[in-house]
């Protein structure tokens, strides 16, 4: 079993968006584990404040590294070894790839920022990594530890029910996931691509591919530099690059 443990101010946040659907009923069954730790406990602060005035000036608060650290002392044990992941707009910027990365880790720690961040004493004392959704700032570190442990656990073997659930979809190969249909065949005059009717499974998993590169083209060219494609494919490819750039 896959354990996760959530350093926070808000812990039911945590909690209660992780206990639905494909998440929830995963922790039910026993392939992941979601353990949120609120920092606030861990204060020796009477008024439970976790954060103070950044040293030098400038607005804002920040988290001081004592509860922080308390916190995560009391998991360390049950998360020997474990991985603690900082989310921050200074990380790497996630992608399928750390997730595939992370999800081989026996136990992920999440550490949540608020306010102007934290003690940069805590990050060189106990993060082993950070991690950021993008170039953007929110208000916590929740939302983005919360994504992340929805990506990581949707690759833990049981949790999707299915081994391939996953197979095919958008960057598990570095392209887009192709055009999905389901009943009716026709809608608002929109019709099923007939190859997708035909039960013909190796000219449809062909047309799915075709699909792929055609979208990925379109929509995130960028993918393509690192994609793993076979020169048919970079030909074709390459056809429909020199296609758009003449209609444009």
């Amino acid at each position: 079993m896959k354990q996760f443990f959530v350093l926070t101010l808000f812990p039911e946040m945590i909690q209660q968006t992780l206990s639905h659907s494909i998440m929830g009923r995963a922790q039910k069954e026993g392939h992941i584990s979601v353990e949120a730790i609120n920092i606030r406990d861990y204060t020796l602060n009477k008024q439970k404040h976790v954060d103070d005035y950044p040293y030098g000036g400038g607005a804002g608060m920040v988290m001081q590294a004592q509860p922080i650290y308390d916190a995560y002392q009391s998991i360390a044990e049950k998360a020997q070894g474990a991985r603690v992941v900082y989310m921050t707009p200074q990380g790497r910027p996630f992608t399928q790839r750390i997730a595939e990365e992370l999800s081989q880790e026996e136990n992920l720690v999440f550490l949540c920022g608020h306010y102007e961040g934290i003690d940069e004493r805590i990050i060189e004392e106990i993060v082993t990594d950070e991690i950021s959704l993008g170039d953007f700032v929110l208000t916590g570190g929740e939302l983005a530890a919360i994504t992340i442990i929805d990506a990581v656990s949707r690759l833990v073997p049981g949790v999707l029910g299915k081994e391939d659930s996953f197979a095919d979809e958008s960057f598990s190969d570095g392209l887009l996931e192709y055009p999905q249909y389901t009943r009716p065949p026709v809608f608002h005059g929109k019709e099923v691509p007939e190859i997708l009717l035909s039960g013909h499974h190796v000219n449809i998993a062909k047309w799915r591919r075709e699909q792929s590169l055609i979208r990925t083209v379109k929509k995130r060219p960028d993918l393509l530099e690192t994609a793993e494609l076979t020169a048919k494919e970079r030909q074709f490819v390459e056809r429909l690059q020199e296609e758009l750039q003449e209609t444009e």
